[in-house]
């Protein structure tokens, strides 16, 4: 799907679904499962540091950064860009070998005006 597609089908008169039913109409129910399969980046931010250059040309195998995080804190999760909750870094149960994150809070959307 294409950006001439998006925009065709969030112009329609009816939208992505007819007016007389919340069932999508046969056709409109592809245009919506594609636009469900587009990927997202989801990131977990612990923290964040900001140092001069001259300080980063100095770092090496071994190196520590201090972030502003401390442990225990909360984690943001961001998708795209934006930050749309905030969690516990956890271990995954299935896999001893892997961090997850647990969901604590859902932040509000944040106004594009006041970004």
């Amino acid at each position: 799907m294409d950006g001439d597609d998006l925009d065709q089908l969030l112009s329609s008169d009816d939208g992505p679904f007819p007016k007389e039913t919340a069932e999508p109409a046969k056709g409109h129910s592809t245009r919506i499962e594609s636009i469900l399969r587009i990927p997202v980046v989801l990131q977990v931010v612990v923290g964040s540091a900001t140092l001069p250059v001259s300080n980063l040309l100095k770092l090496g195998r071994g190196a520590v950064v201090p972030l502003d995080h401390r442990v225990g804190d909360p984690v943001d999760v961001v998708v795209n860009g934006r930050t749309i909750a905030r969690g516990e870094v956890v271990v995954v149960e299935e896999d001893g070998a892997r961090f997850g994150v647990s969901l604590t809070e859902i932040c509000e959307p944040q106004n594009e005006q006041s970004r």
